[in-house]
């Protein structure tokens, strides 16, 4: 078996949507054994579920459409046609905005000051998100 990996950046758009790639990279990982341990109990859950229910989707759907194969936009589209939501420019930038902004003077300011701590980023001056956490603490950065 290979070595365990992190997913992708959280920043990676498919179709003009952050973080929706890395939704779908984690499926495959873990599928495959390949996903780092410490992400396997959030599979789901957390951002993965923001964006599930921004989409109009479950996650269990998202998961099994995923590993029938096809390429993160091909399911983008599958996701849309499902949910009967087709997502507008405009959609994809409260989306975008939200996302990445989390942990920023938010209701997750405490999630987000507990996982830079954790990640020992506490004194870096760059880390203000939530996706900052993810970018720096996964080598990224």
């Amino acid at each position: 078996m290979s070595e365990k990996k992190v997913p992708i950046c959280p920043y990676t758009e498919t179709d003009g949507l952050v973080y929706f790639a890395r939704s779908l990279n984690k499926i495959r990982l873990h599928t495959a054994g390949e996903l780092r341990e410490d992400f396997q109990a959030n599979l789901g859950k957390a951002i993965d579920a923001f964006m599930c229910d921004y989409l109009r989707i479950d996650y269990p759907a998202l998961r099994d459409r995923t590993l029938q194969g096809g390429t993160d936009a091909e399911v983008l589209a599958w996701v849309q046609e499902t949910s009967g939501r087709d997502l507008s420019p405009i959609d994809k930038r409260v989306w975008n905005h939200f996302v990445t902004k989390l942990g920023w003077k938010d209701d997750m300011t405490d999630r987000f000051e507990f996982r830079r701590n954790e990640a020992g980023l506490k004194d870096n001056p760059h880390v203000l998100t939530i996706f900052d956490v993810l970018d720096y603490d996964e080598g990224r950065k």
